[in-house]
């Protein structure tokens, strides 16, 4: 693996000193991780899950910094919890997805956190919320927080998939153009929710030029107390970590520079030609509203719209094209339709 990718690796709980020093034990001569993690407080969905071995596992934490010199990180869910790992030596937390939902709780934290010396990482909501990310990363750049890392750990999916979160990869992206100064690395075993998934989701957040992984591993995960699925041993993160192709950002190659730029700049003639395009059709979709108004004719004609999409989609499936990728485009400009034909009634 490229040198300049973080590496945070550990169990998902702590749940023994045995089980905490023999995984960092392995995973210092595997991997030599940027940071050992474990949950010592686990917000669980249900009340009778495993929820963590509380704060004697800090102390099982801090003997695994003292004998690998690997630092340390856990998860925080309030205030009280800072005090506790500052009391334990630690110098970084992450806040769990949960709560950022939570932008009361998200302003406990980063109030209790201040002057401190930590390395603060912040997990996505849930939700596919890019405010609200945005939102729990501004409230610690606010406080005086510099060092402030994102991590993206996939969103709740409504349906069922292979995976046990969606990555969403949009919404990282879209983080990564709001927040140009703050790194985001990827977790991509809670994406994955099982073993078998890992190493692809890994692969497609190097390929979009994350900046690190967050990777759950286990000496035994098939003992594991929590998320057995998707923790691997430490030797499966290695195996992994040499797997993974890494692509560079840039090259300073002309031939390349000149080819890209010849590409670049027709994609641009043809990006404001659809948008000329985008406009005229507005404007015909708003004469429709007048003539709909004028007659006192309802707003959604959903018959017609049925007839579009399903043409529209037809048609894209004949030009090689992704239906869903059209149904989403074409879905957003009715909306847009209808809203301005809407206001103007």
């Amino acid at each position: 693996m490229a040198k300049h990718l973080m590496l945070i690796c550990g169990p998902c709980s702590a749940e023994s000193e045995e089980q905490v020093l023999e995984t960092a034990r392995l995973l210092k001569e595997y991997v030599s991780p940027d940071y050992f993690r474990a949950g010592i407080w686990k917000p669980r969905t249900r009340p009778d899950s495993f929820e963590g071995i509380g704060e004697r596992g800090l102390a099982w934490m801090q003997c695994v910094q003292a004998e690998t010199g690997i630092p340390v990180i856990t998860e925080v869910a309030n205030a009280s919890h800072i005090e506790i790992i500052a009391k334990y030596g630690f110098k970084a937390f992450w806040i769990g997805a949960r709560t950022v939902a939570n932008p009361f709780s998200v302003q406990e934290i980063a109030e209790a956190a201040k002057g401190g010396d930590f390395k603060v990482f912040i997990k996505n909501p849930t939700n596919p919320d890019i405010d609200l990310w945005c939102g729990a990363i501004e409230r610690f750049k606010k406080i005086g927080f510099d060092d402030i890392i994102a991590v993206c750990r996939g969103f709740y999916p409504f349906a069922e998939t292979k995976l046990r979160n969606l990555p969403c990869w949009e919404i990282p992206i879209e983080l990564a153009r709001r927040m140009p100064d703050i790194k985001i690395i990827c977790d991509p075993s809670h994406i994955a929710g099982d073993k078998e998934y890992i190493g692809e989701i890994a692969q497609q957040a190097i390929d979009l030029n994350m900046a690190g992984l967050m990777i759950e591993s286990h000496c035994c995960p098939g003992n594991a107390l929590s998320d057995s699925r998707q923790q691997l041993t430490p030797l499966e993160v290695k195996q992994l970590l040499d797997s993974l192709k890494i692509k560079c950002s840039s090259v300073s190659d002309r031939d390349y520079e000149v080819e890209m730029e010849m590409f670049r700049n027709k994609i641009d003639v043809l990006d404001y030609q659809l948008l000329d395009i985008l406009k005229q059709r507005f404007a015909i979709t708003n004469e429709i509203g007048k003539i709909k108004k004028s007659h006192n004719v309802a707003v959604l004609q959903i018959d017609r719209w049925k007839k579009v999409l399903e043409s529209r989609c037809e048609y894209a499936g004949r030009l090689g094209l992704s239906q869903e990728l059209v149904a989403a485009l074409f879905s957003e400009i009715h909306k847009e339709s209808i809203r301005e034909q809407g206001e103007k009634r």
